[in-house]
């Protein structure tokens, strides 16, 4: 039995303190954002009466935004190899056995060598991209106008992240998925959340639908589907995987095994089949994020230099999707528990039921935690939320450090926040334990 005041359950933090003043807040920090959408490229009209039609984008400001952002953090970057006194050399690099690279006319003994050459987008056989109309990834940013219709072809992790942005920015946008969802790689829980996220917002999903070609029409573009239908738009993304830059660089010459798709074989501390020779990032094909890609070097040059190294750990990865909403993992995935790869108890806590998510008016996402039945320990999650990367942290922690539910339950969380879905949670599964 509980007895409560007549003004209700909750007492003060519920009726007259928290959730009233940051509700308040709530919408303060999105009217910041709004007076400084400006810089941002966003354009608001304050002469029409619905919101939705009074914020318009300039692709042309956003795209120089991008370009000098990322310019800027690549020129960061050399000040700082710079100012350690590393010598950087423009050129393309290959192998001339283990100990040398050939840069030009140059070429440079070393003791150690590490490959970080990249990926570069995968394009359909006959769709050539000619940076105007039929694009890939790396192409987008030289856009000044918006696409009026917007055809992405793929839906994994690139085309799904495109996809919402483009409808986000106000294009029509089609997505062209050859499976029976969007990310197809991710949790099928998130994936559902997200495909009635584009649904509900416009954005037009083909699903099971396999583009065979995609040709310049004009001023548009025609996408042919394998079953003998068309998709017109003013513009096409291609988003269908990534090829590893490994060709002509002399590394199976110098000993330097390569996989069926051309990716640089690996073992867990970022070593090839050659003696000296690493590879780190997505010509390894090892989850291609960037984050991996730093701690592979990280791992490779300590294990080079003799340090004490842990090897790479793919079950303590985080990853990010990022979408509207967003859609962190780490750790074990449903996809393994449904096919009878773990005995694991699992809870998904939605964040329709989050006060924080409310105030912020956040109807879609959810906190789903995997834990071991005997001992309760922390074996996976996923976060599906605005902002999901900031949230997932804290799991991918008790992840790596192999934490209980109990203990995360115990640890104080902000009221109200999102990341109390969290603790909340690991108290159902201790519940459930």
């Amino acid at each position: 039995m509980t007895v409560v005041d007549s003004d209700g359950i909750g007492g003060s933090a519920v009726l007259t303190d928290c959730v009233p003043s940051k509700t308040l807040i709530a919408t303060a920090e999105v009217m910041t954002e709004v007076e400084e959408a400006g810089e941002l490229g966003l354009r608001v009209d304050d002469g029409d009466d619905d919101p939705a039609n009074s914020v318009s984008v300039d692709l042309g400001v956003v795209n120089r935004r991008v370009k000098a952002l990322a310019t800027a953090q690549s020129e960061g970057i050399g000040r700082r190899l710079a100012s350690d006194q590393i010598r950087i050399i423009k050129g393309r690099g290959r192998l001339d056995g283990p100990e040398t690279v050939v840069v030009g006319d140059e070429r440079l003994e070393a003791d150690v060598v590490l490959i970080a050459t990249g990926a570069r987008p995968r394009v359909l056989k006959g769709s050539e991209p000619d940076g105007e109309r039929i694009l890939t990834w790396e192409q987008v940013y030289e856009l000044d106008e918006l696409p009026e219709r917007l055809i992405v072809v793929g839906s994994g992790v690139t085309g799904a992240e495109f996809a919402s942005a483009y409808d986000a920015l106000g294009s029509d946008v089609v997505l062209v998925s050859s499976r029976d969802r969007v990310l197809p790689g991710e949790d099928a829980d998130a994936a559902e959340v997200l495909e009635e996220v584009f649904k509900r917002r416009g954005l037009t999903v083909l699903s099971k639908s396999r583009a065979e070609s995609v040709k310049r029409q004009g001023d548009g573009v025609v996408v042919t589907l394998t079953d003998g239908r068309t998709v017109e738009g003013s513009h096409a993304l291609l988003a269908v995987g990534s090829l590893p830059n490994t060709d002509e660089m002399g590394l199976i010459e110098s000993g330097v095994s390569l996989t069926d798709g051309g990716f640089v074989q690996v073992d867990r501390v970022s070593r090839t089949t050659a003696r000296g020779v690493y590879a780190a990032g997505d010509c390894t094909g090892v989850l291609m994020l960037a984050s991996v890609a730093a701690m592979q070097g990280r791992i490779a040059m300590a294990h080079a230099l003799g340090d004490a190294v842990a090897p790479l750990d793919q079950s303590t990865v985080s990853a990010n999707v990022f979408t509207a909403p967003e859609i962190a993992t780490v750790g074990l995935t449903q996809a393994t528990l449904d096919a009878g790869g773990s005995t694991a108890m699992v809870v998904k806590v939605p964040l329709a039921d989050n006060a924080r998510a409310k105030m912020q008016g956040v109807r879609d996402g959810f906190v789903k935690l995997f834990c071991l039945p005997n001992t309760g320990i922390i074996v996976g999650g996923v976060v599906v939320a605005p902002r999901a990367s900031e949230l997932i942290h804290p799991i991918a922690l008790a992840v790596a450090a192999r934490l209980t539910v109990d203990q995360v339950a115990a640890s104080f969380t902000v009221y109200p926040s999102v990341s109390g879905s969290i603790a909340e949670a690991a108290r159902r599964l201790h519940l459930r334990s």
